[in-house]
């Protein structure tokens, strides 16, 4: 557990967030979390270090949430620990989607809009690189992320 208080304004509502965990809860899947950061009009996006050189798809900044953790905890821990940032509010859930672990189990992924105190410096810890992309070009991501950053985008 960690020795700090991490408590984001929640602009979402800490209704919407206790009702993803008890369902989360209820479906029996493990949850992960990703978030997406604007910033004039980009999205910032994160390459491993495995696939640097746009090999690969990029990745939103993320984590699995632990057990007992609160999801605003581990939407605050997932960018200050992969950026270097602090989440100051928590504005909006943008979606989800299902898929099996590596080992077989079931996960739900949970994406949220966030804000932040300022947008650097980036300091990266499981990351090779970053980029700022623009959400209205080509996103270098996932299906499934390219899918929830359109919702992100129609509800800006």
């Amino acid at each position: 557990m960690w020795d700090f208080e991490v408590s984001p304004r929640q602009s979402i509502g800490g209704s919407v967030l206790a009702e993803l965990q008890a369902k989360a809860d209820a479906d029996a899947v493990a949850l992960r979390i990703g978030v997406v950061l604007e910033n004039n009009g980009a999205v910032l996006l994160l390459e491993r270090v495995e696939y640097v050189a746009g090999r690969r798809p990029f990745n939103l900044p993320g984590t699995t949430v632990r057990p007992g953790e609160a999801l605003a905890a581990a939407v605050a821990r997932a960018v200050l620990e992969e950026t270097g940032l602090t989440v100051v509010d928590i504005r909006a859930h943008l979606g989800s989607f299902d898929y099996l672990s590596n080992a077989g189990k079931p996960v739900r992924r949970e994406h949220f809009a966030v804000e932040v105190a300022g947008v650097g410096p980036i300091r990266l810890t499981n990351y090779g690189g970053y980029q700022w992309i623009p959400l209205d070009g080509e996103l270098p991501v996932t299906p499934s992320i390219r899918q929830i950053l359109t919702t992100y985008r129609e509800m800006r």
